[in-house]
């Protein structure tokens, strides 16, 4: 009967020790699909999937004016004309031309030739969201206010 239970025993822990996974590869865990991720993945960003050229308008916060009422026109050349105006002060157009250049994800334009000023738009569908001058986007209260739409 005793070899009868250690030949069952050494039996069983065969096959428990048989069933375990030895592997050597390294584990792969999931990760969330972002649509950054998504964009990369499949080859789709902004740069060649959205219409992007046209008339972007909107009024953007100042900090010592009533706002400031942005144009951004994207020519199909890549050609961009930047028109300003700050309300509550003398009424004066700001003209400033140029050329975009994409980011490398291909999300975000740069404004060549602006200086002391947020040159770096995110391109959405028919929308630019100004970026801080770091080219964050901007958060807090006001984050929503500066978007350009078509």
């Amino acid at each position: 009967m005793n070899s009868i239970a250690s030949v069952l025993s050494i039996s069983l822990s065969l096959f428990l020790f048989g069933c375990t996974q030895t592997s050597k590869t390294p584990e792969i865990t999931a990760k969330p699909e972002t649509s950054r991720d998504s964009a990369i993945l499949d080859g789709h960003n902004s740069s060649n999937s959205l219409d992007v050229d046209g008339l972007y308008k909107g009024t953007l916060p100042c900090a010592d004016c009533e706002g400031i009422e942005t144009e951004i026109e994207l020519g199909k050349d890549k050609s961009f004309v930047k028109r300003t105006i700050y309300l509550g002060k003398d009424g004066r157009i700001f003209e400033e031309k140029g050329f975009y250049i994409w980011n490398s994800e291909g999300n975000t334009i740069t404004l060549s030739g602006i200086k002391n000023a947020p040159d770096q738009y995110f391109v959405g569908e028919n929308e630019l969201i100004q970026l801080d001058m770091k080219g964050d986007r901007i958060t807090g209260n006001l984050a929503d206010k500066y978007v350009l739409r078509k």
